[in-house]
């Protein structure tokens, strides 16, 4: 039996049960793939982080993440919760599929410093249907894939009840989006395609966010909130092409998986 190490971690979260959960697994060497995405599937978390040690000299560790369908490039939460588990100074370096990815600990927070993608009006065939709304629509041409489709307030972001079937078929990260009551702006996202319907707190969602967001509004700070049902909030900085988001995270579960 084999014994790894596993964590499982609420990011963006300030007490159990809130934010996004994510495993955690620190490992000495990189698994099989195929290996990597069958724990996922049996984590069934929006995702699971893999670590080693880095010997690139550019970062502390190597990370990856999962779905429980596939691997994608970029995941902030669970990189917060990476770090929240790893990181015993002030600043951890992840080489990841995005690039180096830094996590900075300032007092009981931590930032996470991501690529800004930028968007540019568009549409994608079949998204506002499968979302149920209609509104001025975003893309994103690289990065995370992200589409944003702009609603009225948050009343109406509340209350959107997409089409999860047809959601599935369409290849990206779904994102709708309104000026807040309690937080600058508040957002839900969707990413049925990755084989999880609402994520609860995404990170690289707001990667496209933020930019979006601080022409609006004439500000390079500001709050965000992802309403979700565990719902979750962000500090939001731009930095030229960077994006920091500041957050909190809580340790759930510690203890092994056993293969």
């Amino acid at each position: 039996m084999t014994l790894l190490p596993f964590f499982q971690v609420d990011a963006f979260a300030a007490a159990p049960f809130e934010g996004n959960p994510a495993a955690v697994m620190p490992l000495d060497q990189w698994l099989d793939d195929a290996l990597l995405q069958a724990i996922a599937a049996e984590n069934n978390l929006s995702e699971t982080a893999f670590t080693v040690p880095s010997t690139s000299g550019e970062a502390d560790y190597d990370l990856r993440w999962f779905t429980p369908t596939v691997e994608v490039n970029l995941c902030g939460h669970a990189t917060l919760a990476a770090a929240h588990i790893l990181l015993k100074g002030d600043t951890m370096r992840f080489a990841t599929r995005s690039g180096v990815l830094t996590v900075t600990r300032e007092n009981d927070k931590y930032w996470l410093d991501l690529p800004a993608f930028e968007l540019e009006a568009g549409e994608e065939p079949g998204l506002a249907e499968a979302l149920g709304v209609a509104g001025p629509s975003f893309v994103s041409r690289g990065g995370n894939g992200s589409a944003i489709l702009l609603l009225e307030d948050e009343a109406a972001v509340l209350g959107v009840t997409p089409d999860f079937a047809a959601l599935r078929k369409i290849d990206r990260l779904a994102i709708v989006t309104a000026p807040g009551r309690e937080t600058a702006i508040v957002s839900r996202v969707f990413a049925a395609f990755h084989g999880i319907d609402e994520d609860p707190v995404t990170g690289s969602a707001h990667a496209a966010l933020v930019p979006f967001w601080a022409r609006r509004l004439g500000r390079d700070n500001f709050s965000a909130c992802q309403a979700s049902q565990r719902s979750g909030r962000l500090d939001c900085q731009l930095r030229g092409d960077r994006v920091r988001l500041g957050g909190t995270a809580v340790t759930v579960i510690e203890g092994h998986f056993q293969l």
